[in-house]
């Protein structure tokens, strides 16, 4: 298998979405097939397998090591009645487009549809309908897997226990909907769980069975703003209560600073998306329809939604909360079949986490190389929310850290990041981040939702608040049964022996 040296070839692949500082790798391998990634394994001393380099932890950035990129592993191998069959180079984007045709749905997946399959099930990724459907955990029924001995796994759902090959952890995980915080462990558990989430430190995947449903459901999407963000929480705790007759399958927010970036950057304009300018906070809700549900039906709906007898349907309920809530006048709608719609609408959410990404890049190129990504990525349970919301604002002003807060609120997981004009805003974001962190644990919450540990030296500081020194002995453990030599992503999850 070629390992490319040339460093033209290799700066494309320096650094990823974190744009965490150093990279530097040894070759890089794009195989093309599992005999391709054994013999990279076999051969290299130091591998670091990566898909899009969507992380946003450090992990898919090389410190060394031969880069072993899985983008030619990208065919669709089969669709099932409920279950899809694709090699870990595939985007999700391509997934949902030969689903789409198929009429089936992969809900599971994160907000950023470039990401590949393999790091998805390499990360335990969670998105916004992880309020309905659960993270991607729930979702995978079998794997191939290729150790650092170079040996490939066939495994299967309940085909095998994780005890059988590992000494499992006894450390309990946070009874939250999301917590992509090392390696899974529960007491009898699935073989298939130790793989999902294992931030490639166990293996490559090279190929994945997902389920899948059956009928795609009909999509339609809210974007509606807040003067006031108690209010706001008021109306998004009344959904969750209703979520079932609302048909709600994601609830995402965008605080002040959020919606003021969007504004600044000419985003609200560019997409025709209005933002007054006492909005406090912008939700983005997604309602899951009938299939076959059609535009002309909605909007049907929607006018008849204050008729003395409306139909009682999810629409005309969520109609009725909006103008409860004093927001009707406020709200952006695309409706089932307004593909143009919807577009424009996600593409305000996905907006706030690609300016923010971009001002963190320039800041660092323009002032100063050591400037990284600073961000914390933590849920709590949804009672806990406001409190966490209000300790956010209280300790980035008392830091005088300019900062913006964003997530996937139906679930309690709130991302803050620091937007840094200096290297000492980064190492002051950073003690922030940690006092959060404590204080999420303190709550019953996970310090790492959804983004997982990476190389990030305050994920990793934040995984040992979680489970102690005890429980890191135990991951570490598991890593040397199966990767004695630290071959795979040293450095990832916790530093380097």
């Amino acid at each position: 298998m070629l390992i490319r040296r040339d460093p033209d070839v290799l700066s494309a692949f320096l650094e990823d979405a974190a744009h965490f500082p150093g990279g530097h790798a040894a070759g890089i391998a794009l195989p093309s097939s599992e005999s391709e990634v054994a013999d990279v394994l076999r051969s290299a001393s130091a591998v670091l397998p990566i898909g899009a380099q969507s992380s946003l932890t450090g992990g898919a950035t090389p410190m060394g090591e031969v880069l072993l990129g899985t983008s030619r592993l990208n065919r669709i191998l089969e669709i099932g009645s409920d279950w899809a069959r694709v090699q870990a180079g595939v985007t999700l984007a391509d997934l949902d487009a030969a689903l789409r045709a198929a009429g089936k749905y992969y809900p599971p997946a994160p907000t950023f549809t470039g990401a590949f399959v393999g790091g998805t099930v390499a990360t335990n990724a969670a998105g916004a309908a992880t309020f309905k459907y659960g993270t991607t955990r729930d979702w995978v029924r079998a794997m191939t897997v290729v150790l650092a001995s170079g040996d490939a796994r066939r495994i299967e759902r309940g085909g095998a226990k994780a005890s059988s090959l590992v000494p499992v952890p006894t450390y309990r995980m946070p009874a939250v909907p999301k917590n992509s915080a090392g390696y899974f462990a529960a007491a009898g558990m699935d073989l298939i769980d130790l793989f999902i989430g294992s931030e490639g430190t166990l293996g490559v995947i090279t190929e994945v069975t997902l389920r899948v449903l059956p009928r795609r459901p009909a999509l339609c999407h809210a974007f509606v703003t807040f003067a006031d963000r108690s209010a706001a929480l008021a109306f998004v705790a009344g959904l969750r209560r209703a979520s079932h007759a609302v048909a709600v399958s994601a609830i995402e927010h965008m605080d002040a600073r959020c919606l003021s970036i969007l504004r600044e950057d000419g985003v609200d304009r560019q997409l025709g998306v209005p933002i007054p300018d006492d909005s406090a906070i912008a939700l983005l809700v997604t309602l899951e329809l009938p299939a076959g549900t059609d535009a002309e039906q909605a909007f049907d709906e929607i006018g008849r939604a204050h008729d003395g007898s409306p139909p009682d349907t999810p629409l005309v309920r969520l109609c009725r909360m909006l103008d409860e809530a004093g927001v009707l006048e406020r709200v952006e709608i695309a409706v089932p079949g307004d593909s143009a719609r919807a577009e424009q609408l996600l593409a305000v959410r996905e907006a706030v986490p690609a300016s923010v990404n971009a001002r963190v890049g320039r800041t660092k190129h323009a002032i100063d190389p050591r400037i990284a990504k600073t961000a914390a990525d933590m849920v709590v349970p949804f009672d806990r929310v406001g409190e966490l919301m209000s300790m956010y604002d209280e300790e980035f002003a008392r830091r005088r850290l300019d900062a913006a807060v964003w997530g996937h609120i139906s679930d309690g997981n709130l991302h803050p990041n620091v937007l840094p004009r200096s290297y000492s805003d980064v190492e002051s974001g950073k003690d922030a981040i940690m006092t959060f962190g404590r204080a999420v644990i303190a709550m019953g919450g996970s310090p790492l939702a959804e983004h997982g540990v990476g190389r990030n030296p305050v994920k990793q500081a934040l995984l040992g608040e979680l489970y102690g020194d005890r429980g890191v002995a135990e991951m570490r453990a598991v890593k040397e049964t199966l990767d004695p030599d630290y071959k795979l992503a040293p450095g990832v999850l916790f530093p380097r022996r």
